[in-house]
């Protein structure tokens, strides 16, 4: 199953592709801005011969067609920053711009698999079918994977395979159970209307502020009361703007928070329950809610057998002990858009090791990659595709 020539070229080619991601990440741009960052991609797979187009604005897909004919895999890499400030004041490659850097691990997910194209194209002539490189934009603000899809990313693959660094588990570990991985995410807005008056006089008002107050208090009943234990699911509020000065009783509130879970069902319920949430709440004072529910990522599920496949391919290049079991993660990832288009699945790659400071969050302003595991994944990704297409 393991193709050997492919494990050679990542190792030889293992200090470019680290370079690469140096230099990604010190050139950081935020989801749909990945201007420079796609026509280095663009660039550099077409000098590899691959052939590969520009999507709107700022994707690349590349399509490298074996010797032989076949299926179509497709594997993918996001490439898009986040609003973060880096933290790594020492790094020599840390971020030229304030306030924007690679916080979550794209510029080494788009590094690896540059290096995985590079290794395929050395078997190519081997290769029975094609392998379709979609490099995408804007993962962050789970809109880049959807506008991929809709402009082709995955017509006529018949499988995708994605990865992502993944800083809570050990270092070159691999992890993708068969089922659920990442949860869908969804945002939820209220706004609040009550009457505002004097805050001496509070008998001829209704407080908005109140009103607000009792909804967060009590909208986690929605899944503590109303759900089965047995299906995980988060409801989070996370921003609430209430009044405008000290002594005056606030006509409104607005209310911003967040929804994780796997099941559809489940999904349904939580919207419907916050509306009925939202209004009764603000009935008992006498006021009124708006509320808007807006669905995001939907849950990544993982196929049985392209996870079972990655599985056997991450033992057999790297050893069984590299096989690791991670739970869910109520984390959203716009990678199910494919998943609803084609089979496939969502790997880990672990990049966690404490002795080189890279066991940071994702998203925190000190995250790091340890640059070792980078290999793994750029192997996984490139035998994942000679496995699936010689099956």
């Amino acid at each position: 199953m393991i193709n050997e020539t492919i494990k050679k070229a990542i190792q030889e080619n293992s200090e470019e592709m680290i370079a690469i991601r140096r230099k990604l990440h010190s050139e950081p741009e935020l989801s749909w801005e990945e201007y420079e960052t796609s026509q280095f991609v663009f660039n550099y797979l077409t000098e590899l011969g691959i052939e590969c187009r520009k999507t709107e604005p700022t994707g690349v897909i590349g399509t490298l067609k074996g010797g032989k004919e076949g299926k179509t895999v497709a594997l993918r890499a996001d490439m898009d920053a986040l609003s973060v400030e880096e933290l790594n004041v020492d790094l020599p490659y840390k971020s030229v711009t304030s306030g924007k850097m690679h916080a979550c691990g794209h510029d080494a997910h788009t590094s690896m698999l540059l290096a995985a194209a590079k290794a395929l194209v050395g078997v190519k002539e081997q290769l029975p079918g094609s392998v379709r490189f979609i490099f995408q934009p804007a993962e962050e603000v789970a809109t880049g994977a959807k506008a991929m899809v809709e402009q082709g990313a995955v017509e006529g693959v018949d499988d995708v395979f994605g990865i992502h660094i993944w800083s809570q588990i050990p270092s070159h570990s691999v992890a993708c159970n068969p089922g659920p991985s990442f949860a869908s995410a969804d945002i939820f807005k209220v706004h609040f209307k009550g009457q505002g008056g004097h805050g001496a006089i509070p008998q001829n008002s209704i407080d908005a502020a109140i009103i607000a107050s009792s909804f967060v208090m009590n909208v986690q009943s929605v899944v503590s009361r109303t759900i089965d234990p047995q299906q995980p699911a988060v409801v989070t509020v996370g921003k609430m703007v209430v009044g405008t000065r000290f002594n005056i009783i606030a006509e409104n509130a607005e209310i911003e928070g967040t929804v994780r879970c796997f099941d559809a069902e489940t999904r349904d319920h939580i919207e419907e329950q916050l509306k009925i949430y939202a209004d009764n709440t603000a009935a008992i004072y006498g006021g009124t809610a708006t509320v808007e529910y807006i669905r995001g990522t939907q849950a990544v599920i993982n196929g049985d057998e392209s996870s079972e496949l990655v599985r056997q391919v991450a033992a057999e290049a790297f050893g069984e002990n590299v096989v690791y079991d991670e739970k869910p993660t109520m984390g959203g990832e716009d990678f199910s858009f494919y998943l609803d288009e084609v089979p496939g699945s969502f790997a880990l790659v672990g990049s966690g090791n404490a002795e080189k400071d890279t066991q940071w969050a994702h998203h925190h302003g000190k995250f790091n990659v340890d640059e070792e595991a980078m290999a793994t994944g750029a192997e996984l990704y490139a035998q994942y595709a000679w496995a699936y297409l010689n099956k």
